[in-house]
Order: structure tokens, then C-alpha cells, then sequence
């Protein structure tokens, strides 16, 4: 009996903690009139650089510093799909083939502020492992409940907060490159991750492919291998073939 190990990311994306700004120090200072009455909290001014034209490539920033009109992506289940690849072996050497399992139990969506940061709070996707199939049940069954414990761990999720290379505002046609960050949580264990993404943007859509790379140890869990019976190698690509759709 093959053992597959069906395991999926979460992409996608666009993937892959939360960024938040770092609280002032606060500073003691007598209060006097003269302080009172020369050191006002805001100015026009003040207000004005808050606002400065857009950053050319979109980076971390907390929800907190959004400033004007979000812009929101909505993940397309029925037009998007995760995927494992795990290298199989026999014998403790590596096969030429991969282990592939897919599902399309994918949403959620990626929130940029209008300087082109991710409002990392209200961007989010979900993937449903229970739904995981390769092409053989009896082993998909055999991962759920013995690796990926689905019973306790249904979901991987993945907090996508910050986009490396990725012009802003972005174009209303053409080809991107870039690196999705984020945090990964799969078998109750949160890990960073960067995805590389290539995608295609036309008009309210963006469609194309994030991937990244983990193990079965970064969260815990011991890879399937049985003696002298096929086993799955430690090292596990994650992919997201997704479309999204702007909504706001």
C-alpha cells in the first residue's frame, strides 16, 4: 500500500502573524501652560504627510495605519484549488514521481489600505484538509487520521501580512512576480512562510499561482512511512492555483 500524505497550504494566496504598529513610549512631561497652549495633538500639516503618495511596492503595515478605501480580493473557490506534493519513496529511496492531493473547500480573501500595505487583520484563507484527495482513498484516510488528525485540526489557514515586489497601485493588465509572506497554521502550529507568486491581472480579476515549501516537522507531525512500503519523503510543496476578484 502507497501512503500519500495529503497536506495543503494554505495559498495562496494571492498564498503565506499579524503585523501591528508598535505603541510610543510615553514620556513624562510637566504640564505647563506655555506647553499647553504651543503643542497642539494634529496640524494640518501633521495630517498631510500621514497621506503621502503610495509606496511603489507594497509592504507589512497594520490595519491601524490604513488610510482611505481598502481594496479587497475575494478568493474564487469554485475557480481556485490547493495542492500537496510530497516525493514518494520505496525502500528509503526517493521514486520519480510525486504524491499529489487537491481540493477546491478554499476561501477567503487579501486586504490591501490604500498605500498598497495588507490589513493583515482582515485578510484570511482557510482550506479544508478533510476534503483532501489524491488517487487513492484508503491512504488519504489513513493521513487524516494519523498525521493531519482532521478530527481535531480540520483547517489550514494562512494570514497572508506582507507582499514583496508587488507594484502598487497595482496595473489593470499584465504579468506579476512577487513574494507572498505570512503565517501558516496547520496541526495547531503556526509557522512563517513565504510563497513565491506568479499571476496574471486583467481588469477586477487576478488569477495565477503561489507556492512555497514546508516539512512535516515544522508543525509537528512525523511523515507516514511504513517498512518496506511506499513513504512519502519529509519535504512537502504547497500550491494555490487561485482567482480573485475585487469587491471593493
Amino acid at each position: 500500500m502507497r501512503l500519500l500524505i495529503p497536506f495543503a497550504i494554505a495559498v495562496v494566496l494571492v498564498g503565506c502573524g499579524t503585523a501591528s504598529a508598535p505603541s510610543p513610549t510615553p514620556t513624562r512631561t510637566a504640564a505647563t501652560p506655555t506647553t499647553a497652549a504651543t503643542t497642539p495633538t494634529s496640524s494640518p500639516t501633521a495630517a498631510g504627510t500621514a497621506t503621502g503618495a503610495p509606496s511603489p511596492t507594497a509592504t507589512t503595515a497594520p490595519a491601524s495605519q490604513s488610510t482611505g478605501d481598502a481594496v479587497v480580493f475575494q478568493l474564487v473557490p469554485a475557480e481556485s484549488e490547493a495542492r500537496y506534493r510530497a516525493r514518494e519513496q520505496l525502500l528509503g529511496r526517493s521514486l520519480p514521481n510525486d504524491a499529489v492531493g487537491r481540493t477546491n473547500a478554499v476561501e477567503g480573501q487579501i486586504v490591501f489600505n490604500s498605500d498598497g500595505t495588507i490589513d493583515s487583520e482582515r485578510s484570511r484563507f482557510t482550506v479544508d484538509l478533510r476534503t483532501l484527495q489524491s488517487d487513492e482513498t484508503r491512504r488519504d484516510n489513513y493521513i487524516k487520521q494519523n498525521t493531519l488528525e482532521v478530527d481535531r485540526y480540520p483547517n489550514a489557514e494562512f494570514q497572508p501580512t506582507t507582499a514583496t515586489g508587488l507594484p502598487w497601485p497595482l496595473p489593470s493588465n499584465g504579468q506579476l512576480q512577487f513574494q507572498l509572506e505570512g503565517n501558516l497554521t496547520v496541526h495547531g502550529v503556526t509557522k512563517p512562510v513565504t510563497c513565491n507568486v506568479q499571476a496574471t491581472v486583467e481588469g477586477q480579476r487576478i488569477t495565477g499561482t503561489a507556492t512555497t515549501q514546508v516539512t512535516f516537522e515544522d508543525f509537528g507531525m512525523t511523515p507516514p512511512r511504513v517498512p518496506v512500503v511506499l513513504s512519502l519523503e519529509d519535504t512537502i510543496t504547497l500550491e494555490l492555483d487561485f482567482t480573485f476578484e475585487r469587491v471593493s
